[in-house]
């Protein structure tokens, strides 16, 4: 179960820190996706911030299961909005979201089955 939950727990938290890099460093697909998605360009720095507080937050939650569970829980939500912007301009190309959502909730889910929810 430890070895489960460990190596989900960093890849989410590597592909999430990733992601926020890539946002704050003005990188071109994040900014293509904001222009696909009709997202302004200026939030491209808030939303890098809340993948970086989910990447950093999964892995203190090793250390202190409740920030896990609330990390895991705010990159699932994130990911549902980010869901529901891809439907509402009918972008179907969902392969890069699912693997970002399940990892998330894979993070939640054997992170309270290994240390329990808080």
């Amino acid at each position: 179960m430890f070895a489960g939950y460990l190596v989900v727990t960093l890849v989410a938290s590597v592909v999430n820190g990733l992601a926020a890099i890539a946002n704050f460093i003005g990188h071109e697909y994040p900014k293509s996706q904001a222009d696909k998605l009709s997202v302004p360009r200026s939030w491209m720095r808030p939303l890098g911030t809340l993948l970086a507080a989910g990447s950093v937050g999964l892995l203190a939650g090793m250390q202190v299961p409740l920030l896990g569970s609330l990390a895991a829980g705010g990159l699932i939500l994130y990911f549902l909005g980010a869901l529901y912007v891809h439907l509402r301009v009918g972008d179907y190309q969902l392969g890069g979201w699912a693997v970002f959502f399940c990892l998330a909730v894979g993070s939640l889910v054997l992170g309270v089955l290994y240390q329990g929810a808080w």
